[in-house]
């Protein structure tokens, strides 16, 4: 694992945190739902990486991760539904006046999320926590 992979898994770690808390402290669900789905994009472009590929656009990341990964079966075809369908999540989250996002679809977003990120886990390598220092 690269340094760059380990340090956009922490991201999605992060970006998942971050999803549960907006979600389950704050009720913010269209949040959570954007920060689920950047966990997932993070973990996309870790993938990625896996094969030397880097992009600057989402709809690049997901249609290579989908080529790449999801059609070749290197991880299940569902996996790029999840994206798909979180950024769409995401643009309603972000860009709709009044995105109307309820709990069950923004807890099913983390959910995939963290499938995501326990998938690159698995498949690419755990990333230690950062060490504390004294």
């Amino acid at each position: 694992m690269t340094p760059e992979q380990a340090a956009l898994i922490k991201k999605a770690r992060d970006s998942l945190r971050a999803a549960r808390v907006l979600a389950d402290q704050e009720r913010l669900y269209d949040f959570a739902v954007s920060r689920a789905y950047y966990s997932m994009f993070y973990v996309a472009e870790v993938f990625l990486l896996e094969d030397g590929l880097a992009f600057s656009k989402h709809s690049a990341v997901i249609a290579a991760f989908g080529q790449r990964f999801a059609k070749t079966g290197r991880v299940p075809k569902e996996f790029h539904r999840y994206l798909i369908e979180g950024e769409d999540s995401r643009n309603v989250s972000d860009y709709d006046i009044r995105p109307d996002i309820t709990p069950e679809r923004a807890a099913e977003q983390i959910a995939r999320a963290e499938s995501f990120v326990a998938l690159a886990e698995r498949l690419i390598g755990p990333v230690a926590p950062p060490k504390e220092t004294e």
